[in-house]
């Protein structure tokens, strides 16, 4: 193994030693110290020469280095300030990356995705993600409908678990609908906690998300479909009527959402998470003609 690669204890040690760096519990760092996994993920993810990538917290340059021998760019958004100059040494004998000191949640990603990617060329999101923020990345990115093909993520092994999650399982909730909507979810490699830096208390799993052409199902209304989802979903241990009962207050009367419900053949005393992205489709469907 290429001794200075970065992802290795001894060159991880030698880094944080050379630069005096404290790790900030606020921002979920946690470095890898494994080269092969590292090459598991960028080969999960399908990386190619033609490939533009987009990288979330690349840390002292772990994966970044890893990404830019075989992508064609590298983006990678870092948002604590005292790692630029680390990265801007550990990444130099690279042309093909740029760093961002930037939060992504604040980020217009589709503005440095016109202005650094060429038009039509193949985008992928690969990154360590801090636990701690992993939902709001993932949902604001495919929510935002960029031209992001696939995405290739670690993150904490449950939240992986829930994301692929079926109905009638603990992991299904309406996170699990919603990023099951826009795209196709499959772990691909489970990773120990022991491999990271400082060792975080739970394992992770990596996990690529395949953007659909369009959406599962047929809605008629996005944004009323998501909050008839999340709305079934208030109390798991609540019928479906009583969590919209209280969900869609003032938006659907009590009649209406239990003629609704009838008319899809949904029984008002089953729980949110038995039913499918389909019947909450056609619910949602339905329901939407009642709306006040």
């Amino acid at each position: 193994m290429d001794k200075k690669e970065i992802a290795t204890i001894n060159r991880t040690n030698e880094i944080i030693r050379k630069y005096d760096f404290h790790f900030k519990h606020k921002y979920g760092q946690n470095f890898m110290i494994d080269v092969n996994i590292l090459t598991k993920i960028v080969q999960s993810a399908e990386i190619t020469e033609n490939t533009n990538v987009i990288e979330i917290g690349p840390g002292i340059g772990s994966l970044t280095e890893q990404l830019a021998r075989y992508a064609k760019k590298v983006v990678a958004y870092e948002i604590d300030q005292s790692l630029i100059p680390i990265l801007e040494d550990t990444l130099s004998d690279y042309n093909n990356i740029k760093v961002i000191n930037e939060d992504i949640l604040e980020a217009d990603v589709i503005s440095m995705i016109n202005q650094e990617f060429e038009a039509g060329s193949d985008i992928a999101v690969v990154a360590n993600l801090p636990y701690y923020i992993t939902t709001p990345i993932i949902m604001k990115l495919i929510e935002a409908k960029l031209p992001i093909s696939r995405y290739c993520v670690m993150m904490q092994k449950e939240v992986a678990q829930r994301l692929c999650g079926g109905p009638s399982t603990k992991e299904y909730n309406s996170l699990t609908i919603a990023v099951q909507y826009y795209t196709v979810p499959k772990i691909v490699l489970t990773v120990p906690s022991s491999v990271f830096i400082p060792r975080p208390n739970v394992d992770s799993a990596v996990l690529k998300l395949i953007k659909r052409d369009k959406p599962v199902v047929d809605v008629v209304d996005e944004e009323f479909f998501f909050k008839v989802v999340r709305g079934s979903f208030i109390q798991r241990r609540k019928t479906i009527y009583n969590n919209l009962k209280q969900s869609l207050d003032k938006i659907v009367n009590l009649n209406d959402l239990l003629k609704a419900l009838e008319t899809v053949n949904i029984s008002p005393t089953i729980r949110g998470e038995a039913l499918t992205i389909e019947q909450f489709a056609t619910l949602s469907n339905e329901l939407i003609k009642y709306k006040l």
